[in-house]
């Protein structure tokens, strides 16, 4: 874990005295890379931001507490991790679905786009890789871990995801390590269960390949033409398409296009489409803007989030595309 150096040090000394600027330079150093932890416990992005919000107040009113017993960085991990809990405690559960399907199963789902993840690694001169690993930021990964009680859930990131070890995590969450122990070994059997077919499988290389490109690229016209032949080409024969918080989900390559097509897709009545190439969770992803009739201007859509395997679409995680997500995509109001 990253330590304070010397100057470091004066800050948290000033931070402690009562100065707020001083505090603010101290903690904006790790204020991505604790949303992307957040993120992981909470799934959403606007709740990821009022977790950190949270955080840097309770560490605020709490800055005399810090003995530098832990680093720094773990010592606000904590106040995170117990924030996120809070904020769980008015979540409802989400139950394990029988389908296999958690994608669908969490209404509350968001994608966490990849310019932001960027921040991390320029916030920090040696950012911990384990913060945005590939495996650990996916929708899928993302999604089951949402399924787990908010114990398991901080156990599991703590020690999986960051590395640290029973100890680090045990003082985290105020429990033994025993109790670490028994919650990881019953969180990593659930993830077992429910992770999606072959993941283990995926290329855990963030940068995508000429073949995933140009597949991207296929993609894009053929949704921009309306072209239901052609997606369904494109798409694994049991591919699976969701649209949270819409609880509906569809599995096979027919079936999503047929999906498509009943909601209006490929009709000239509906609108045309334009598509912009981003990135979200470490996957391809798709901003879609619709001009319908009467419009002068195309207006954002939709953002289709793709899982590419074997070269060919496996998954589609649609979202809304509303001001928020277009900001934080870094994607124009319109074009």
């Amino acid at each position: 874990m990253m330590s304070l150096n010397v100057a470091e040090t004066g800050v948290l000394t000033a931070a402690r005295a009562g100065d707020e600027a001083a505090f603010s330079t101290l903690v904006d150093r790790y204020r991505r890379e604790l949303q992307v932890h957040c993120y992981r416990m909470l799934g959403s992005l606007e709740d990821a931001e009022d977790a950190v919000q949270e955080t840097f107040l309770r560490a605020w009113r709490r800055r005399e507490t810090f003995r530098g017993d832990s680093s720094f960085r773990a010592w606000l991990y904590g106040i995170a991790t117990n924030a996120c809990l809070d904020a769980l405690v008015r979540r409802p559960r989400v139950a394990p679905p029988q389908d296999g399907r958690p994608l669908a199963e969490v209404p509350w789902l968001q994608p966490y786009p990849d310019r932001l993840l960027e921040e991390v690694a320029s916030d920090n001169e040696e950012p911990d890789a384990e913060v945005v690993a590939k495996e650990t930021i996916e929708l899928a990964f993302i999604a089951t871990i949402q399924l787990l009680p908010p114990k398991q859930r901080a156990v599991l990131i703590s020690r999986d995801v960051l590395g640290w070890s029973a100890a680090e995590s045990a003082a985290l969450l105020d429990t033994s390590v025993a109790g670490v122990n028994s919650a990881l070994q019953r969180a990593r059997a659930t993830l077992k269960q429910h992770l999606p077919r072959r993941r283990l499988e995926w290329n855990a290389n963030s940068e995508p390949s000429e073949q995933e490109r140009k597949l991207l690229e296929r993609y894009m016209e053929a949704t921009e033409r309306g072209d239901a032949k052609a997606i369904v080409r494109l798409l694994r024969a049991d591919a699976f398409c969701a649209m949270p918080p819409d609880p509906s989900w569809w599995v096979g390559s027919w079936e999503i296009v047929n999906a498509w097509v009943q909601g209006g897709f490929g009709d000239d009545d509906w609108g045309t489409l334009r598509r912009v190439a981003t990135s979200t969770n470490q996957q391809p992803a798709v901003a879609a803007y619709v001009k319908r009739a009467g419009d002068t201007e195309y207006r954002p859509l939709a953002l289709d989030v793709l899982r590419i395997e074997d070269g060919v679409v496996g998954e589609i995680t649609v979202f809304s595309l509303d001001e928020k997500l277009l900001e934080a995509l870094g994607l124009p109001p319109t074009l």
